[in-house]
This record gives structure tokens, C-alpha cells and sequence, in this order.
């Protein structure tokens, strides 16, 4: 018997696309998206922003093509991308053909919306011809008119009709490479929706709360929608839409990731809320060290606690552990065990030299692994 059972994921069988190098569904680790917000057409300040997204950790960055110099500059921009770009393509099918002619990995488009059954054919050949993915993207808010008479008003069962109808004309035309995502801005909206569209298909999904909000509501409402999905299986790539800076939004998807074990990227922080045991500033200190550490790749857990309360329970499970103590003297735990005392003024640089020494010690064994 496991002795942590309550902690088991089991996620959704679902079948496997790929956005270029980016293996999506089936039991590929689950990727994280953003997206740029410069205008496509300048190719210098938008793959400034990929290299900033890829650089914070994002799997996969989408830009938008809603015009020809937005695609014309789509070839600069992928060939300077460590990453998959993704083209977001409304309405027009020759942006498309476009996209997916520049290098573009994925389209984002909805084939019910660009117009007659010749136009899909194009969009789809084309796409084949690239070696193009694609992504079918239901919004709460966008939903096709004949869904709303029916239904009176965005429901998660209109999301799901308007998902699957969009995903039969591709199969329609024999492309089956491609994801599906039904977002909305109402959290219970879009976990009904996805729940749904989970049980009627086997097509990864890509998870997303639309419109959430600015850095602290759209982070919480975020975690709450998608961490409940991910938590019962269901999702294959996610986007954070915030707001904010989009390495934030890599962030944020990385730390729900990782709260559920589904991900392991970078230096994960235990710490206390601090309070007047503490025996140094705990807030400063965490806030300090998360700048400092941010760099860090490897999956290090670092416990920061202000006294020994809970202190030592707490580094008991993390790699490296720091416990306040008295008089400005402070116990540092190494594996889960007390290592060794350091002074306050000094602790910044040793824990950060501790951490890094460890991601060191990862990164060599994942590369002899290797």
C-alpha cells in the first residue's frame, strides 16, 4: 500500500498532439502556456516578450495574427523562439494558411467561424502541410448565436455542443491533431464545461478562467477553477490569464502545478506567515531569496520558518531548512536534518549558496540520467 495515497493524481486518458517540440496529452507532463501582448507585426518587441516567457519557463507562448503584417512577421518571430508559437487566428482563414505557411506550431482558430467547407479544407491542408496542431477555443463569452437561442445563456452544455460541433468539422476533414479548451470568466462555469467536454471526447484539453482578473484575483481564481480540474485528472496544457506581466502568469501556472505534484520547475518556498516568535524577519527574507533564487531550474524545496515551533517538522521535508532561533543565531537543516548554526547577518548567502549547490546536484544526476 502506498503510504501517501491521498496524494494520487490520476489524469484523464487522452489521446497525444504536438504543438512542435511539445508533446500534449496522454502522460506528457502538463505544459504551460502564455501569451505575448505586443503587436505581432513588431517582431523585435514581440520576441523580446517570447524570450522573457520562455526565459520565466513557458512550454508554449501564443501571439496574435488578426491581420497580414501581424503573419508576414510570424517567421521572424518563430525562428528566434526556443519555444512552440502558438498563432491566434480569428475569423480570417487566410491568416491561417498564412501562420501556418510562416512556422507557426499551432493554430488557434475555431473552423466554424471562418466560413464555407472550402476555406476549412484550405486551413487544414495547410496545417498538414506544416506539420501544424491546432486548438479549437470555446469562450463563454463568444458562444455561436444558435447556442444562445437554445440554451437562453452560456451554460457549460451550449460550451460543449459549440466545442464538439467546431471538433467534427475538423474530423470532418480528417485532422484529428488538435486540442480543446472552453474558457470562461465564472469559475463554475468553465469547471462544469470542462467537466463535460472531458467525459464526451478523449481530445487533450487545454485549460484556462478567462478574463481573471488582475495578479491576487486572478491568481486565486485561477488556482480555485484549474486546481480543481487538475486535481480529478482533467487537463493537459494551461494557461494563467492575468492582468499582469506575463512571466507572472508562468509563475502562477507552475505553483498550482506544483502544489498538486504535477510539475517539479524551480525552488518551491515553505514558509510561516511569521508572527512575534519569529527570530528574524520572515517576510523580508522569503522575499529576498525568492529574487535571488529565482534562477534556480532544478525542483528544490526550501523551508523557511521563525522559530522552532513548526520549524523543524517543516524541514524534516524539504532539502534545505532554515529555523529561527535566539539571540540572531539560527539552525539550518540540510536533507531533512539539523546541519549546522549560522549568524542572521549571514544567512541570505549561505542558504542561497546551499540551494544552488543542491540544483547543482540535480542538474548533474538528470544529465547523467540522461
Amino acid at each position: 500500500m502506498s503510504v501517501r495515497p491521498y496524494r494520487e493524481i490520476h489524469r484523464r486518458r487522452s489521446r497525444q498532439i504536438r504543438v512542435g517540440s511539445v508533446v500534449v496529452g496522454g502522460d506528457a507532463p502538463i505544459s504551460v502556456q502564455t501569451m505575448t501582448n505586443s503587436l505581432t507585426s513588431d517582431a523585435e518587441a514581440t520576441i523580446a516578450q517570447v524570450l522573457r516567457a520562455a526565459g520565466a519557463g513557458a512550454d508554449i507562448v501564443r501571439v496574435s495574427c488578426p491581420d497580414e503584417d501581424s503573419t508576414a512577421a510570424l517567421g521572424a518571430i518563430v525562428k528566434a523562439s526556443p519555444v512552440p508559437i502558438v498563432a491566434d487566428i480569428h475569423f480570417h482563414y487566410r491568416r491561417a494558411i498564412e501562420a501556418a505557411e510562416a512556422g507557426a506550431a499551432c493554430l488557434r482558430i475555431n473552423p466554424g467561424n471562418i466560413g464555407s467547407a472550402d476555406r476549412v479544407r484550405e486551413v487544414v491542408k495547410a496545417a498538414k502541410d506544416h506539420g501544424c496542431s491546432m486548438r479549437i477555443g470555446v469562450n463563454a463569452g463568444s458562444l455561436e448565436k444558435h447556442l444562445l437561442e437554445k440554451y437562453g445563456e452560456p451554460c457549460p452544455e451550449a460550451m460543449v455542443e459549440s466545442a464538439l460541433e467546431h471538433a467534427r468539422i475538423l474530423e470532418d476533414n480528417d485532422f484529428r491533431e488538435f486540442k480543446i479548451s472552453v474558457k470562461a470568466s465564472d469559475v463554475f462555469l468553465a469547471v462544469a464545461a470542462y467537466q463535460g467536454l472531458a467525459e464526451a471526447c478523449d481530445y487533450p484539453l487545454h485549460l484556462g478562467i478567462t478574463e481573471a482578473g488582475g495578479l491576487i484575483g486572478g491568481t486565486v481564481k485561477s488556482a480555485v477553477g484549474m486546481g480543481n480540474l487538475l486535481w480529478a485528472g482533467i487537463g493537459d496544457t494551461i494557461r494563467v490569464s492575468l492582468s499582469a506581466d506575463l512571466a507572472e502568469e508562468v509563475k502562477v501556472g507552475y505553483e498550482i502545478l506544483k502544489t498538486l505534484g504535477l510539475r517539479s520547475r524551480g525552488v518551491r518556498v515553505i514558509s510561516c506567515p511569521s508572527c512575534a516568535r519569529q527570530g528574524f524577519d520572515v517576510i523580508k527574507t522569503v522575499e529576498t531569496l525568492e529574487k535571488r533564487l529565482a534562477h534556480i531550474r532544478a525542483p528544490v524545496t526550501l523551508s523557511i520558518i521563525g522559530c522552532v515551533v513548526n520549524g523543524p517538522g517543516e524541514a524534516r521535508e524539504t532539502d534545505v531548512g532554515l529555523t529561527g532561533g535566539g539571540s540572531d543565531h539560527h539552525m539550518v537543516y540540510v536533507a531533512g536534518n539539523p546541519d549546522h548554526r549560522i549568524d542572521g547577518p549571514d544567512m541570505i548567502e549561505h542558504i542561497v549558496e546551499l540551494v544552488e549547490q543542491k540544483a547543482a546536484e540535480l542538474d548533474s544526476a538528470k544529465q547523467k540520467g540522461n
